[in-house]
């Protein structure tokens, strides 16, 4: 079936499906987890990175992406697949490309989904012990999460968009709650501009900190896995990503603005080495009692169950995916008769999480300075990569067949959107000792990163094999959602779309 046939999505069945341009923006904005970015994220880059300007990274990197989003939209308007990257590399640069570049996806993903867990775990069990004298390993509470997320992940996506919703407004409020009292009550310093100037910016370790506020973008550009699942996909799609884009980068920058002018731009930097995420509630306290510290710790909470629930449902559509195109199993490519959701995708990615925190449980490691650093960076290296690869399917893409896009659309945003992510790429694996909070000479500075080229290497081997003894499967690779089960294909009569 020729591939023009994907650039009507909005009148095929997709488009029935009730989830919209906010809904996409609560599942990509809860995957960034904003009170987790300002309550954890922040100090951290402050204390690590000693830039006091760091807030600006945000401002930097949202242009960035907006300009990056300009392709990567306009690819979307002509491919509508739960596998996102993977079909967007498979039709730009090549099917066995595609297949490597899932494969380094499936990684990322369940990386950055399974390596909260362990800050989810250590949070709780630290929270419940000094509020309620409950002490339980942080690994209970992680298997109790992992359950609920399956059985939201099992359910039909508007439940889940319901529940992130929820979620997010809660987390979101309390984020705005502690700006508005910095800067109605500033520090010793009042409302500065320092820490949005170039010259703060670049007085620091300006590559890390760059590394740290792209993580706090984590999940932008997973409104694409969505598209089989939304309302008129060639509208929702880009909307959503721009949308999440500018709302992230302005909302953290102001939260990280927010943070140096509550403790000052002058002591910003030792105060968050030596609080570490403490500033955060410390300064909330100051200025809005004790109840604030609880109520925050409660929701800081959520905001990581948030999270985890928007990357179980990226993982979940990224196997359907495979699934439906055979590159993996084919039972992964079911749909719920009811829910139409990945229901099979879903509980292998639910077991798969539980079994890792199991590994991880039982040799005792810590779940925050393990499972939690070197999993969530990892697929943040991932996902940097993963964005730097599609910007030059955009171009391979469009280079065939304009398909009436402009040329700023096609090929200029790639090009320049695809050189900066690289040189973020490159910062990256230069400070990724600084990232994990390790040696220079760290064995994990090599591991971690060998882990992706290990996956995107294995994929591409698969694809050529595919391509020489399955070559149907080959044909298929990146077009599954041409002629195959779609999410929106299986409701029961009168079940509500």
């Amino acid at each position: 079936m020729a591939v023009e046939q994907l650039t009507t999505p909005s009148t095929d069945s997709r488009s029935r499906q009730g989830i919209g341009v906010s809904h996409i923006v609560f599942f990509v904005v809860a995957a960034s987890a904003p009170l987790t970015v300002a309550a954890g994220g922040n100090p951290q880059a402050f204390a690590v990175t000693g830039a006091v300007g760091y807030p600006l990274a945000f401002l930097v990197l949202t242009v960035v992406l907006i300009i990056f989003s300009a392709g990567y939209a306009a690819m979307s308007r002509h491919i509508t697949n739960a596998g996102a990257f993977y079909s967007y590399v498979a039709q730009g640069l090549g099917r066995s490309l595609g297949v490597g570049t899932s494969f380094v996806a499936l990684v990322s993903y369940n990386a950055m989904q399974i390596g909260i867990y362990g800050l989810f775990g250590f949070t709780a069990a630290d929270l419940f012990k000094s509020k309620l004298g409950l002490d339980l390993p942080w690994w209970a509470y992680v298997l109790a999460c992992i359950a609920a997320v399956g059985v939201l992940g099992y359910r039909r996506i508007d439940l889940n968009a319901k529940v992130l919703a929820v979620l997010l407004v809660i987390e979101t409020v309390t984020v705005v709650v502690f700006d508005a009292a910095q800067f109605l009550d500033p520090g010793p310093q009042g409302i500065s501009a320092t820490p949005m100037s170039w010259s703060a910016l670049s007085t620091g370790a300006v590559g890390a900190a760059f590394c740290f506020a792209m993580a706090g973008f984590m999940g932008f550009e997973s409104g694409a896995i969505y598209g089989e699942e939304c309302r008129e996909p060639r509208r929702t799609i880009p909307r959503a990503t721009y949308a999440a884009v500018i709302l992230m980068g302005v909302f953290y920058a102001l939260s990280a603005w927010a943070l140096a002018v509550g403790a000052g731009p002058d002591h910003i930097v030792g105060s968050a080495q030596q609080q570490g995420p403490g500033i955060f509630f410390a300064l909330g306290e100051q200025r809005l009692g004790s109840a604030f510290g609880d109520i925050a710790n409660v929701f800081f909470l959520t905001s990581l169950l948030a999270a985890i629930l928007s990357f179980h449902n990226a993982v979940a559509r990224y196997s359907f995916a495979l699934g439906r195109e055979r590159v993996l199993p084919g039972a992964l490519g079911a749909v719920h008769p009811r829910h139409s959701s990945p229901h099979v995708s879903s509980l292998a990615q639910t077991g798969l999480a539980g079994l890792t925190v199991i590994v991880f449980a039982v040799a005792g490691l810590d779940p925050l300075a393990t499972l939690f650093t070197w999993l969530t960076n990892l697929g943040a290296l991932g996902v940097i990569f993963l964005l730097t690869v599609v910007s030059a399917a955009v171009i391979g893409f469009f280079a065939r067949d304009k398909r009436g896009e402009r040329l700023w659309s096609r090929a200029v945003a790639p090009v320049l959107g695809g050189i900066a992510l690289g040189a973020v790429f490159v910062t990256a694996l230069i400070n990724f000792d600084v990232l994990l909070g390790a040696a220079k000479d760290s064995s994990l500075t090599w591991i971690l990163p060998g882990v992706l080229l290990a996956a995107g290497t294995a994929g591409v081997a698969y694809g050529l094999f595919l391509k020489s003894r399955r070559p149907q499967v080959h044909t298929g690779i990146g077009h599954g959602a041409e002629e195959g089960t779609h999410l929106s294909d299986s409701h029961t009569p009168g079940a509500p779309a």
